[in-house]
């Protein structure tokens, strides 16, 4: 009985703290105002003008007397702040009516005072926007990033040298009235061109396109799914369903899939190696998981056989705990 008495006592203390604690402080909004609750708006503002020019802190030249200026200024002005939005007034009224809600109002009162005064939509709109932004500026510095490496490659220079000689795009250097340094400017940027395009063309790095930030991604996305959900159903209708047998497409979609290419790279193949894989009849299952593991039995030989290999396998047999990097070694 004791113990229910005390928190009796205890439940009335944090109400009757509640005014203080929240809003206006020892008085409620109205009061504090000098309004009642069935003031309007303009009555509202009417009262909250003459207080604070009379308790403004200008008005007051003694360090006490400013100090309390300031505090019941304060006040006013948080009281106002409450009465003038209908919202957060209707709250305040219900808090009033309710005190025996306290948790509950002490929520609304902090939910409303940590809000985000700025419309959420806006700054989702904005960080999509600014998320796009440097994803579209990071592809494009890395795609540059890829051709100048490949670039300084003696391999592929060489490579895109010859592919601009047969194209007749090569740089004549003995061009007249042209100084050394800008043909080999030119040439740098017809080489770099070259490799862009071959990095493009054979899909192994494709150039950054706007329909791949996130903006467009978002905004396509339900042509997508609409898309995916119908290619699907149809499969499965098709091919599940009815048992109906696979096309040319439908087969190289499978080997395709199977092979993890995109339809870019799959173009990019030579028919000599299309034929390869569509001879052996790799949307089938078993002949797949039997690729696979010649696959990977070609690559435990090959890794086997490489440089790199008979090096550490001669390290770990000698333990001279000496290991030199050399990158002429097949990997």
């Amino acid at each position: 009985m004791w113990i229910n008495l005390l928190c009796l006592v205890y439940m009335a203390n944090i109400v009757s703290a509640q005014y203080e604690d929240l809003y206006c402080g020892e008085l409620n909004c109205y009061d504090l105002l000098g309004v009642t609750r069935d003031s309007n708006k303009a009555e509202i503002s009417k009262a909250y003008r003459k207080l604070a020019g009379q308790w403004h802190p200008d008005r007051f030249r003694e360090p006490a007397q400013k100090k309390e200026a300031e505090t019941r200024f304060m006040r006013i002005a948080a009281g106002y702040e409450v009465l003038r939005d209908e919202e957060s007034r209707k709250e305040y009224d219900y808090m009033m009516d309710h005190p025996e809600e306290y948790f509950a109002n002490y929520y609304r009162y902090y939910k409303r005072r940590v809000a985000p005064q700025v419309d959420v939509r806006v700054v989702l709109l904005s960080l999509i926007s600014i998320v796009s932004a440097l994803q579209y500026y990071s592809a494009w510095y890395n795609f540059n990033q890829a051709i100048i490496y490949l670039a300084s490659v003696p391999k592929y220079r060489i490579q895109a040298l010859e592919i601009a000689k047969s194209k007749g795009l090569a740089i004549n250097p003995k061009q007249k009235g042209v100084s050394k340094e800008q043909i080999r400017k030119l040439e740098e940027e017809l080489v770099r061109n070259i490799i862009a395009d071959m990095m493009d063309s054979n899909g192994g790095y494709e150039k950054p396109q706007v329909r791949s930030i996130l903006w467009v991604q978002i905004v396509s996305s339900p042509l997508k799914i609409y898309t995916w959900t119908r290619f699907q159903a149809d499969w499965i209708w098709r091919f599940c369903v009815l048992r109906q047998d696979y096309g040319d497409m439908e087969k190289e979609y499978l080997v395709r899939t199977n092979l993890k290419l995109s339809e870019k790279q799959w173009a990019a193949l030579s028919d000599l190696e299309k034929d390869g894989y569509m001879s052996r009849e790799l949307w089938v299952r078993e002949n797949w998981e039997e690729y696979v593991k010649e696959e990977e039995e070609r690559e435990r030989i090959r890794h086997a056989e490489s440089g790199r290999s008979k090096q550490e396998r001669r390290w770990l047999k000698n333990s001279d705990n000496r290991m030199t990097f050399d990158e002429n070694y097949d990997w």
